[in-house]
């Protein structure tokens, strides 16, 4: 047993078909590591427990007695060295975070007369929020628009990073869930704000890496680029692919994206520098390329291409990077549902390149429909990326 006022960390994994017994059995492995009630519990789980998942929050918190519980559906689940795909999982991860402040939340969108407005915050984050804020946030994709939140607490609280996933799995509403304290939730997003009195860290890892140079958009509308560096977007994307060789070739046919720079004022750019947007369209009668961000004249991109080579140096460098600065105790992980095995020819991929770089520490996470972690100073909603919070 650890003295209960050091910060300390458990995680417990199950692949049982009944969800009563799998938490029994994660419970059990928490227990065997501190017995004393949890300030923080982070719980995933997979749809193949749909059927009694509405029972699972009350379940943890009667075997748990956490301080703030939170927790969401997904696709497919990690734990520390393991992701549980096409399979039934439950992973429970806990925190013991002595003299912490945490305000947990629970918010909804609602349209209103005066427009859509996040409504449900509580008192304790209505005005101002604690200095060097970091949220953690699930959200759940029909119902609420987690871009929108963060462009709006990017304006408003700048400065503040939040870490998360969105709940996967479902092809309609009312199918994901969230949990809050030692309830369910259909709609909305749960979270926690932590201040300064928890130390967390952020990776974002992207997967892509440049080809070709960056470029500044001459002329652009809305999600649009119809000229960059004064021709066609589509004549400059040709005359790069005309110049790269055949391997780099089939990578640009398989998926094309973009880099938008965040921060113009650098003599050079390097990984972490840019937000990645996918290619939608392109257009060969205009030249023009449509792009799943808003871009504007003015702005430097470079395009991009992503692999699995690249994906898996892209987190391990970062994770080398910043385990030097910043070695953790415990992480959660939110990878996006089309890594795995969709991308991987190794399995448990993330997890096992974590477990290499950060030691086997306790690791839960699960498959997102989208992730959000910072990038350059603001947060951003992402896809095929693994957004880690490392705490210690």
């Amino acid at each position: 047993m650890t003295d209960d006022s050091t910060t300390d960390f458990a995680v417990g994994l199950s692949t049982l078909a009944g969800l009563g017994e799998a938490v029994d059995e994660v419970c059990a492995k928490i227990q065997e590591k501190k017995t004393t009630p949890p300030d923080l519990t982070v719980v995933f789980v997979t749809h193949h427990h749909a059927g009694a998942w509405d029972q699972l929050a009350k379940w943890i918190q009667d075997r748990l007695s956490s301080q703030c519980l939170l927790g969401c559906s997904g696709e497919s689940i990690v734990g520390t060295g393991l992701e549980v795909e096409d399979s039934p999982g439950l992973v429970v991860w806990c925190a013991w975070l002595p003299n912490a402040h945490l305000t947990p939340f629970r918010i909804r969108f609602e349209n209103t007369s005066e427009g859509g407005a996040i409504v449900g915050w509580p008192d304790a984050l209505a005005s101002d929020w604690p200095d060097q804020a970091v949220v953690l946030m699930l959200a759940e994709p029909f119902s609420f628009p987690a871009d929108y939140l963060l462009e709006r607490i990017n304006e408003d609280r700048a400065g503040v990073a939040v870490l998360g996933g969105i709940a996967s799995g479902a092809a309609s509403p009312g199918g994901n869930r969230l949990f809050f304290g030692g309830e369910y939730v259909s709609d909305g997003a749960v979270g926690v704000v932590f201040d300064k009195s928890v130390s967390v860290a952020s990776v974002v890892s992207q997967g892509c890496r440049p080809i070709g140079d960056p470029m500044v958009i001459t002329k652009a509308e809305r999600n649009v680029i119809h000229e960059l560096g004064g021709s066609s977007a589509l004549d400059q994307l040709q005359g790069l692919f005309n110049r790269l060789p055949t391997h780099e070739q089939l990578l640009l046919q398989n998926g094309l994206h973009i880099g938008r720079v965040v921060t113009e004022y650098q003599d050079r750019f390097e990984p972490g520098d840019f937000l990645i947007r996918n290619v939608l369209a392109l257009d060969r009668e205009t030249g023009s390329m449509t792009v799943a961000d808003f871009v504007r004249a003015g702005q430097t991109i470079q395009f991009h291409v992503r692999d699995e080579l690249t994906a898996h140096q892209d987190l391990e460098i970062l994770l080398k990077r910043k385990y030097k600065s910043f070695p953790p105790q415990a992480a959660l992980l939110f990878t996006c549902n089309g890594r795995g095995s969709r991308m991987f020819s190794d399995p448990n991929h993330d997890a096992q390149t974590i477990a290499n770089e950060l030691g086997g520490i306790p690791l839960a996470g699960f498959f997102a429909q989208g992730e959000m972690g910072p990038v350059a100073g603001k947060t951003y909603l992402h896809g095929f990326t693994a957004s880690l919070a490392l705490f210690r």
